[in-house]
């Protein structure tokens, strides 16, 4: 029997039973793909994040696995693992699709930057449809990131999507944004294509929104809430062709998990 480290993270949380929980496995080297996969199956959170040491521009490799699929770019685990790894004042990931990522501590938290991923006007009828709201605007990202902005923060709040329906579009990440009202902006944000039909705070999604809220603001800087039930407080900004998100984090969990 094999037994591999396991730490559960409450990521863009300042207390337990908030923000985005994820499993953050060291590893001293790759597992084969399906093995990781039946894994993060088994921990059954949105993110299960597993990392190996490396040397160079990097400290980690890092990927993430939901319960159904490999992704291509996740904020909230590298966060996780940014704090279950962290040494001194930086730890840096270097990822398969998304570059270089790093975790900086900040404060009592951390800064986690991310790529910039702007996104394109692009008609989105279905997942309008299927959402069942009113959209001002509507955005695509290549990697599979649809952006649906409404006028009002209570459309985001009492949107009831249809998760069957957007299952069938596949592997898409469905952002639904609008201002804030205690925050600059609010969203929430759906993933049943990868087995989530409701993610808690998704920092890649902010990947995506934080380009077109700087433009549509006129400022770099503003700040952010996820309105799942369980909430994730962010900061944003913009720093070029970079996205750097504040937010802390609790661990939760730390143990072995047996194979």
């Amino acid at each position: 029997m094999t037994s591999l480290p396991f730490i559960q993270v409450d990521a863009f949380a300042d207390r337990p039973f908030a923000g985005n929980p994820a499993a953050v496995m060291p590893l001293e080297e790759w597992l084969p793909d399906d093995v990781l996969q039946a894994i993060a199956l088994e921990n059954n959170l949105s993110e299960t994040a597993f990392t190996v040491p490396t040397e160079g521009d990097a400290d980690y490799e890092l990927r993430w696995f939901t319960p159904a699929t490999e992704v291509t770019l996740c904020g909230h685990a590298t966060l996780a693992s940014g704090h279950a790894l962290i040494a001194g004042d930086r730890v840096r990931f270097r990822t398969r699709k998304a570059g270089i990522l790093t975790v900086e501590r900040q404060g009592d938290g951390y800064a986690l930057s991310l790529p910039a991923w702007k996104p394109e006007p692009a008609p989105l009828p279905i997942i309008v449809d299927a959402l069942g709201c009113k959209a001002i605007e509507t955005f695509w990202h290549l990697h599979r990131y649809g952006l649906v902005v409404v006028e009002t923060a209570d459309e985001v709040l009492n949107l009831k999507p249809d998760f069957q329906a957007m299952a069938k579009q596949g592997d898409v990440l469905t952002i639904v944004t609008a201002p804030g009202r205690e925050t600059d902006i609010i969203s929430r944000v759906f993933a049943p294509g990868a087995g989530i039909d409701e993610d808690p705070v998704t920092g890649s999604a902010h990947a995506v929104m934080v380009p077109y809220w700087a433009e549509r603001l006129g400022r770099d800087s503003f700040t952010a809430f996820q309105a799942s039930k369980r909430g994730g407080h962010l900061t944003c900004r913009l720093d070029g062709d970079r996205v750097i998100l504040g937010g802390r984090c609790v661990t939760v969990i730390e143990g072995q998990f047996r194979l």
